[in-house]
């Protein structure tokens, strides 16, 4: 298959193709971070192609595939540096388990330590129910099965961000020096500490940092702006399925702060629409994203040249792929 179809700038490489290919090309240890949102197993179906993920035909199958990702993620990734991985609990209908739930974000947790991960975090992202309601039509959210037998009620389950740091010791820590300086949420902040955001005096004296981090250290972060997505409906094709949602802005924005410096390359392996990317290079990072479905690889690329802001040039990762393809 190679790479079909490719975009390379001095911030972001975004490459229609199959992820395990594209990734092949890249050198050992090239990534400082990635982060994606893998196909949830049996929930959705994103196109007809048989390298597709989400076409699977069993979940022990899917785990058979998708370690052939993590793989190639662990060989890319510097030591001691993370991978961030979205995922939620998936019904066991649709994983062809049954009923009930799987434990999706567990079974990725096992295959990232067999595959020399440490499992360091798990973040849960809380989800309004009368909106997961809404957008998914679940009869167990409604009121009404509350009603007429409540044993058949079911949660707005949270997504969760999963991150992994692989082994070794980090050769470049990531540094702050003037702390956290942009808050990636909808809680508002304190207006008497906004004069120290950007505060170059003494770390422990920079309450608009500690406010932030105090946000993101917690296990729940519950005022992520869940309509806050780039733009997705151009791309949608009449097979799609309707509630295809792309992650959060807030969400990809808390982990490429958190966990790279300005100028690193960030990776995403399913790009989808481009939100991983383009949360790398509106903070000042390097995106480099594969997608398989052409529509959106399109919308992807739409997406990106949106984002202005410039980055520091430090090597010629990107350039690998296109001497691949040529």
């Amino acid at each position: 298959m190679a790479v079909i179809e490719q975009e390379l700038t001095d911030r972001y490489a975004a490459y229609n193709g199959d992820c395990c290919e594209v990734m092949g090309a890249l050198p050992d240890q090239s990534v400082h971070l990635s982060v994606y949102s893998p196909p949830f197993c049996g929930l959705y179906h994103y196109s007809s192609s048989e390298r597709d993920l989400s076409n699977c035909r069993s979940y022990d199958e899917f785990f058979e595939h998708y370690e052939y990702v993590v793989r190639e993620i662990h060989r890319l990734t510097m030591p001691g540096r993370v991978t961030a991985v979205h995922c939620m609990d998936v019904p066991r209908g649709g994983a062809n388990l049954g009923h009930g739930l799987a434990d999706f974000p567990g079974d990725i947790i096992r295959l990232h330590e067999r595959l020399g991960f440490q499992y360091a975090a798990r973040y849960h992202v809380w989800k309004e129910p009368m909106a997961v309601r809404l957008r998914t039509m679940a009869k167990g959210l409604m009121h009404k099965t509350l009603v007429e037998d409540s044993t058949l009620c079911d949660v707005a389950s949270a997504d969760y961000l999963l991150m992994f740091r692989k082994e070794g010791e980090n050769p470049v820590p990531v540094v702050k020096p003037v702390g956290l300086t942009n808050y990636a949420g909808s809680r508002e902040t304190p207006p008497d500490l906004l004069r120290y955001r950007g505060w170059t005096g003494k770390q422990t004296e920079n309450r608009y940092s500690h406010w932030c981090w105090r946000n993101y250290a917690s296990a729940f972060w519950d005022d992520v702006r869940l309509d806050r997505v780039l733009p997705f409906k151009d791309s949608r094709e009449p097979d799609d399925e309707k509630h295809v949602h792309p992650l959060q802005l807030d969400v990809i924005e808390r982990a490429v702060v958190l966990w790279s410096n300005p100028g690193e390359v960030v990776l995403t392996p399913f790009m989808g629409v481009g939100s991983e990317v383009y949360g790398a290079v509106i903070n000042g990072r390097r995106g480099v994203g594969v997608e398989l479905k052409p529509a959106y690889y399109r919308q992807a690329v739409m997406n990106l040249r949106a984002a202005s802001e410039p980055v520091a040039d430090n090597g010629t990762l990107f350039d690998v792929v296109e001497a691949e393809a040529g």
